[in-house]
Order: structure tokens, then C-alpha cells, then sequence
């Protein structure tokens, strides 16, 4: 589903969130060794970029060409462009070998995948029993009252018919993604989560809609004819960004806190069989 992606790999790689730093510092702690990790779906690399401070060698693979691109180039990150099916006698060719990866990470991508595919690949590379993967995701925003409601609105009716079916699974903060790998030490027995985060990111009101635009779905409505923001729709969010009950003041330039709620699914692969 790259595709969705390319037209606005640039409103993407400017207004798309960076993770929190308290979401890495998680996963770090349930990751004996910090050597390998590989970042699957980097897109333009948010989480590369922070991986990089904390592994030794960050492998960041995504389908588009396009978003890679516009990934922060760092010395232990190794950007590579990956077929959307990776046969398993390349594993060694694109990503690494047998039991040699420490860490598999995915951000706000895994809902994409073939998933019993990818967990055999990602089973194959990561190191037995302790080797860690955790993927996440983010649902939509929270700025104030009077921007969420327009929000709320907006995205549960406007876009509503553009979004794909798996759009669901985000909603739901992964809890319906299947997950066959064992709670890490720091989770409770069992529980590979979702564990909740909150990543933020300083906006004005332009700023919000490149990021609305980065929307998969709002390229599948335009790619149909519909522009989701329309005049109308845009005046909507104007006076409530600028809580202008009139609709004749200014404001669009006030930068406004965004936090977007983050899910976790984390585990090691253990004596799992897959």
C-alpha cells in the first residue's frame, strides 16, 4: 500500500509525528543486546532517527523510493528499498541473517503487512529466544476542544468512506492485530499490550492540513474527485484553530500543541514456533 504514500511523501516526511522518546526507552530496556535492529516500513525514517541514537546499526527498509528520499541521512542508518514481497532466500541479501537482529520495529505500518509472511521473516532474523519486536501505531489527534470537534466530525463522516477496511485496526490501538510472540520481561505475564504513549508535535494551523493531506485517505478521496478540504470544511477549522466565533479575526499562524496517541505491541520471539 505504498502507493497511498508517494504522491505526499514531503507533507509526510514534515508533519508526521516523531515517536516519544519514553516509546523507545521502553523498548530498549526489554532489548538485551543493542546491536542490530531493523526498522520495516521506515517510510521517511521518524523512527530510524531514533533508533540511531541507541543501536549500533539501524537496517530502515520501505517499498517507496519516494519516501526514502526524504529520510534524515545518519551514519548507522542503512536505507534500503525493499520489493513488497521479499523472498526468503534474499532475507540475507536486503535485511540480514539468521538470528543476527536484535530489534524489529514497525511504525504505523504493520496493519499493511501479510502478516503470518512477515512473522516468519522477522522470526527468522531476530536472535532466539530473547530477539524483540515491537510495532505501534498512532490514531488521530488531540489538539483542544474546538479543533477536535470539528475534527471528530470531520473524520468520522468526510473521510470516513476513503479510509481502507485495516484503517480499523488502528482505531482499535492494535488490539486486534495478531501477535504470537511472548510478553517481554517489563509487560505483565502474558501481556504483549497495546501499552499507551503520547507523541507531540507543535503546529499551526497550515502545518494541520499538510498533515490531514498526508492522509492516505484524503489521496484516495482526490484521487476520486473529492477534495476532503473544501472551502467549507477549511473555514470549520479555522474558527475553531482560532476560536473566532465571528469568523473575521486572524490567528491561522497560532501553533497549537497536536498530541497523537501511541499503541505498542511488544513481545520476544521465545520458543515460539512459527
Amino acid at each position: 500500500m505504498a502507493e497511498l504514500f508517494i504522491k505526499q511523501a514531503a507533507e509526510y516526511a514534515k508533519t508526521r509525528p516523531s515517536y516519544p522518546k519514553q516509546l523507545f526507552e521502553f523498548i530498549a530496556s526489554e532489548t538485551p543486546c543493542h546491536d542490530v535492529v531493523w526498522d520495516v516500513g521506515t517510510g521517511s525514517g521518524q523512527a530510524a532517527v531514533s533508533l540511531a541514537g541507541i543501536y549500533k546499526t539501524v537496517i530502515a527498509t520501505d517499498t517507496s523510493a519516494t519516501q526514502l528520499d526524504h529520510a534524515p541521512r545518519l551514519p548507522n542508518v542503512h536505507y534500503r528499498r525493499t520489493p513488497p514481497v521479499i523472498p526468503h532466500a534474499d532475507l540475507p541479501l536486503h535485511i540480514a541473517g539468521e538470528s543476527t537482529v536484535d530489534l524489529v520495529t514497525v511504525g504505523q505500518a504493520l496493519h499493511w503487512f501479510d502478516l503470518p509472511a512477515f512473522y516468519k521473516q522477522a522470526h527468522w532474523v531476530l536472535k532466539k529466544p530473547h530477539g524483540v519486536i515491537a510495532a505501534w501505531c498512532y490514531c488521530e489527534p488531540e489538539i483542544d476542544p474546538a479543533v477536535d470537534s470539528v475534527l471528530d466530525s470531520f473524520y468520522a463522516a468526510d473521510s470516513a468512506p476513503y479510509w481502507d477496511p485495516l484503517r480499523k485496526l488502528v482505531e482499535d490501538g492494535y488490539r486486534g492485530v495478531d501477535f504470537p510472540f511472548e510478553a517481554v520481561g517489563g509487560a505483565g505475564e502474558g501481556d504483549t499490550g497495546p501499552f499507551r504513549f503520547t507523541a507531540e508535535h507543535a503546529m499551526d494551523l497550515e502545518g494541520f492540513f499538510m498533515y490531514v493531506r498526508s492522509w492516505s485517505a484524503y489521496q484516495t478521496a482526490k484521487e476520486r474527485g473529492v477534495e476532503l478540504l473544501g472551502d467549507a470544511v477549511v473555514e470549520k477549522f479555522r474558527r475553531a484553530w482560532c476560536n473566532d466565533e465571528n469568523g473575521d479575526g486572524g490567528g491561522e499562524e497560532k501553533v497549537k500543541v497536536v498530541r497523537f496517541p501511541v499503541y505498542l505491541r511488544i513481545g520476544k520471539v521465545g520458543m515460539v514456533k512459527l
